[in-house]
């Protein structure tokens, strides 16, 4: 998908106003789970959700996959073409391009695993881009087993006999025996792109292209398979996402405020981009009315997003 041009399609989605009222912090809680060490090369955090209220409403940014167990409530994600998917019991989110909204009737529980670009690689199979954009049973894409796996967990987490805790545990077990091996070659080429995407707001294409040791062609085709997006589209992306982190901060040092500015090409610029990837206008990304949201878009959920030098993993 290309999204350069229009930006209209999103408008009634990612509306600033009352159209779409999000549930105030207040009444939910998440709580993040680190990955034990042999699988935080494929998981960058574990979490679960909880909101007790009859209705919740709020925005997914832009992001990798997710394996997700909702064992209460139900509803719908809104993408930007309109289509709307339903939640299961399991649920498989792909990468998604751009932000999207949800809405469901509570309350609503949801343990699940935030999957790095080669977690979704080697837990799926699949090419990013081509499964791109979608909520769907996990099951079918991943097989019956998961399916079985998540409604046992969902069963037993409402009946009370295991914690969101140790339902994460029996879905980092699941991910440990299903992971299949990535080439060599493409791993180095994922690392690479992370260590890319974390070098700059705003990273150039010919400095990819030297970190990588393939063709430029080969490089757009491969990226595009394991994050969704050819790398400049990735770059705009990822570069949304983290100044999203940065403005969400109580202040901002000289330094982070001059790379933002010089990142985008003005004020509105920023705002459009922001508006796309995070599904919010700066002005909105402190408001206390936007929980989920502040809590994804959290420093700490872009870990596979740092250079080789600072230790983070692909």
């Amino acid at each position: 998908m290309d999204f350069d041009g229009d930006f209209s399609a999103l408008d009634s989605v990612f509306d600033d106003g009352d159209s779409f009222a999000l549930t105030p912090q207040s009444l939910f809680e998440i709580d993040y789970i680190a990955p034990p060490a042999d699988l935080s090369d494929y998981v960058t955090t574990f979490y679960h959700f909880r909101c007790d209220e009859s209705e919740v409403r709020d925005i997914q940014p832009a992001s990798i996959g997710w394996l997700a167990l909702f064992p209460l409530g139900k509803g719908t994600m809104r993408f930007a073409d309109g289509r709307e998917d339903p939640n299961y019991e399991t649920n498989l989110l792909t990468p998604f391009s751009v932000a999207a909204p949800f809405a469901m009737k509570g309350p609503v529980h949801s343990i699940g695993a935030a999957l790095s670009p080669l977690g979704w690689a080697a837990l799926t199979g699949l090419h990013a881009a081509e499964y791109g954009n979608r909520l769907v049973r996990a099951g079918k894409l991943l097989g019956e087993e998961i399916d079985t796996l998540g409604a046992r967990l969902c069963e037993r987490y409402r009946n009370g006999d295991m914690s969101g805790s140790e339902c994460a545990a029996a879905l980092g077990d699941y991910i440990r025996d299903k992971v299949s091996p990535v080439s060599g070659r493409h791993r180095r080429l994922i690392r690479a792109t992370n260590d890319w995407l974390g070098s700059s707001l705003n990273p150039q294409l010919d400095d990819l292209l030297e970190r990588a040791n393939y063709s430029e062609r080969q490089v757009q085709r491969l990226v595009e398979r394991y994050f969704g997006l050819a790398p400049t589209a990735l770059a705009r992306k990822y570069r949304a996402l983290r100044t999203a982190a940065l403005l969400s901060f109580p202040s901002l040092t000289p330094e982070y405020e001059a790379q933002i500015g010089d990142a985008f090409y003005d004020q509105s610029h920023m705002i459009r981009e922001l508006r796309l990837f995070v599904g919010r206008t700066p002005a909105r990304l402190t408001d206390d009315d936007s929980p989920f949201l502040s809590e994804m878009i959290d420093p700490k959920n872009f870990r596979e997003l740092r250079p080789a030098h600072s230790g983070g993993s692909a």
